[in-house]
């Protein structure tokens, strides 16, 4: 299914932010220029800055235009649907450790469908409150297929463009269906180390496996939340 107008622009600007060419706190061009450059109307220009809004990737500044956000945001594992942001239960993040490939869990490599003993890509992150205190640790997990395609994955630091949208653009691979599983155990003493939690602690934890359009598995990500910041709210409609 082709990109809508807006849809378009906004990639644009995410692949050019991904490059190099705008940095943090760089102002990005103008409705009117890009309106001009695209043949569009202000309004759909103003649509594709508040995907890239709504994304983290760029800030709103009164009387300047957006500026590419200065301060990466990250979500706890989960809660993906459609129509759903990265500004959405999202915050501040610390990259923990270097990418790694490494044989991943039992749980994870079902999830993945990987082989006995076959690597995965790993990527680490600690998501923090307002505060700067941890809110939830999150283990990325891709298979080869998704790693050896996506090759910035392996690199440290942040992806600026968010992993999906970057894995997207080099594969041409996209989430379709998601499955959370949300279950409770005892915190690992390396969790409990990160988490800043004084041992034994309950927590929670969530594990997210994305599936492209061909059901295949995209990336399983867990997260590790204490007990005490844990908290799931649903919204749903009642007949």
């Amino acid at each position: 299914m082709p990109l809508l107008k807006y849809e378009q622009i906004a990639d644009n600007l995410r692949t050019r932010i991904a490059n190099g060419e705008f940095l943090p706190g760089d102002l990005l061009p103008s409705g009117r220029d890009l309106a001009e450059q695209w043949s569009v109307s202000r309004a759909t220009v103003v649509k594709a800055y508040e995907v890239l809004r709504n994304d983290g990737l760029v800030v709103a500044r009164q009387g300047t235009g957006f500026t590419v956000g200065e301060t990466p945001v990250a979500r706890p594992a989960g809660g993906r649907r459609a129509g759903s942001s990265r500004m959405s239960g999202g915050g501040p993040y610390r990259r923990l450790g270097v990418p790694d490939r490494t044989v991943p869990p039992a749980h994870v490599v079902d999830a993945l469908r990987l082989e006995p003993g076959e690597e995965a890509l790993r990527r680490m992150r600690l998501v923090l409150l307002d505060d700067g205190s941890p809110n939830s640790l999150v283990t990325a997990w891709f298979p080869p297929s998704v790693a050896d395609g996506a090759p910035r994955l392996a690199m440290n630091g942040p992806i600026a463009e968010g992993t999906t949208h970057y894995v997207r653009r080099e594969t041409g691979r996209a989430p379709a269906e998601g499955v959370d599983r949300t279950t409770v155990r005892l915190a690992t003493d390396e969790e409990a180390r990160l988490l800043e939690v004084d041992q034994p602690t309950a927590v929670a934890v969530a594990l997210h496996t994305a599936f492209d359009q061909d059901r295949r598995p995209l990336v399983c990500e867990e997260g590790v939340t204490a007990t005490h910041v844990f908290e799931r709210i649903d919204n749903y409609p009642m007949e």
